[in-house]
């Protein structure tokens, strides 16, 4: 059935970037952007992540849907660091998100 015809609220997700402690970026989606984080710093998270924490937290969006979240990780995927970076550098971490 679907999600309006049982009239439930559309799920929120993110598209997020992390910065490793050897300085690579890391992209992923999620749809709870606090959990996400700590479970990649206590190494659960992402293969990619385990052994390069802490990973900080520099560049999130709030996508429609969880598809939408994973279309945005794919595009950013396709960026250059330098094109990343300049995203990151446009970025306003939202006050609620300063303890990461």
């Amino acid at each position: 059935m679907k999600r309006s015809a049982l009239k439930m609220p559309p799920e929120k997700a993110y598209s997020y970037i992390l910065r490793c402690a050897d300085d690579t970026l890391y992209t992923g989606w999620t749809t709870d952007v606090l959990a996400r984080i700590k479970a990649h710093n206590a190494g659960t998270g992402a293969k990619y992540t385990r052994g390069r924490q802490p990973v900080e937290l520099v560049y999130y969006e709030v996508c429609a849907s969880k598809i939408e979240a994973r279309k945005r990780e794919w595009a950013i995927k396709q960026l250059t660091r330098k094109q990343k970076e300049a995203l990151i550098q446009e970025w306003q971490k939202p006050e609620e998100y300063d303890v990461l």
